[in-house]
């Protein structure tokens, strides 16, 4: 079975920043594609940021400059540098990874249970 673990998250004032990181746990023989997804109250949920097994990244348009994803594939860890945050920024965060292991071999996709950012004057 597969876990992933979040943290990082918090209250911030407008213009500061966070770091996010979810380390993956558990029987894993790769590990693929990795992402960050945000849900706002009221809204649907949006992908914030991934980066691919080849750290290939790709950002919303609104986070980009702002926002960097980056892994460390040994430590099976995926991380979201957050900077200059705005109010619109605040959010449940969720990770996202794409992993193989003896379950599901082709790959399946991971979800953390998720963790507040609040951005707030």
């Amino acid at each position: 079975q597969v876990q992933l673990a979040e943290s990082g998250g918090g209250s911030v004032q407008p213009g500061g920043s966070l770091r996010l990181a979810c380390v993956a746990s558990g029987s894993i023989i790769a590990i693929y594609t990795l992402g960050w997804y945000r849900q706002a109250p009221g809204k649907q949920r949006e992908l914030v940021a991934e980066i691919t097994s080849s750290d290939i990244p790709k950002y919303l348009d609104s986070v980009k400059g702002r926002f960097t994803v980056s892994r460390d594939t040994f430590a099976k860890e995926l991380y979201l540098q957050m900077n200059n945050l705005r109010p619109e920024d605040t959010a449940v965060y969720y990770c996202n990874q794409h992993i193989a292991n003896n379950e599901f071999p082709w790959g399946h996709e991971y979800w953390g249970q998720g963790i507040q950012v609040t951005v707030s004057s």
